[in-house]
């Protein structure tokens, strides 16, 4: 069983910059592939970021691709996302998912077996 919970979300001024975590439990984190999804407003939950279990595969979505920066610290089981340069448009909630089963990258939603609840990312114009 894998535990995720996130933090770091909050509210942040159009061109501002935050960076979410994602603490994981689990003996076998290292081997996990790990994703970023967010739900914005009226919209359905998708694809931000995924890294694999070594950190060398890390695909983006194309609308944050360039700003936001997926990484992962294995020794304190956790995941990051780095988001820069924000805008409105970026205003979601924010998932961390897990991949129980597989180490490679996906950016399909079934794919992830486990999910955190989730952190409020809020943009202001």
């Amino acid at each position: 069983q894998v535990q995720l919970v996130e933090s770091g979300g909050g509210l942040v001024q159009a061109g501002g910059s935050l960076r979410l975590s994602c603490a994981a439990s689990g003996r076998t984190f290292s081997t996990y592939a790990m994703g970023w999804f967010r739900q914005r407003p009226g919209k359905e939950r998708e694809f931000v970021a995924a890294i694999n279990w070594s950190g060398a595969s890390t695909p983006y979505a194309d609308s944050v691709k360039g700003r936001f920066t997926i990484s992962r610290d294995t020794a304190k089981n956790t995941v990051y996302l780095q988001m820069n340069n924000l805008k409105p448009e970026d205003t979601a909630v924010y998932y961390c998912a897990a991949r129980g089963y597989d180490t490679d990258t996906s950016s399909a939603l079934r794919d992830y077996d486990y999910w955190g609840q989730g952190t409020q990312v809020t943009v202001s114009s």
